[in-house]
């Protein structure tokens, strides 16, 4: 994927946070993203599609292609909408 990353961008696990983001293609309000010693995205290609920000105009999410980037863990949430949007990205492929 054409993106540059900062690593544990918001510090150690202790600072770990919540934060409802409004998520390109991903329908239902907010969802809230799960940040754990997350990774920031400091730059995207010219192919690279920007899916959220935070408030700050942080990258917290892109798409390229078939591949998806999140900084943040939509696994440890009981919301599937991350998973569904990545299936049907992969449906469509």
């Amino acid at each position: 994927m054409d993106i540059s990353v900062k690593r544990n961008a918001f510090g150690r696990q202790i600072d770990s946070f919540t934060q409802p983001l409004d998520i390109l293609g991903v329908e239902g309000g907010p969802y809230v993203a799960v940040f754990i010693r997350a990774p920031i995205i400091t730059q995207v290609g010219p192919q690279v599609q920007v899916l959220s920000r935070l408030d700050n105009g942080t990258i917290v999410a892109a798409k390229q292609g078939n591949l998806l980037a999140t900084s943040f863990h939509p696994e440890l949430t009981p919301d599937h909408r991350m998973h569904k949007y990545f299936v049907d990205m992969i449906e469509r492929a």
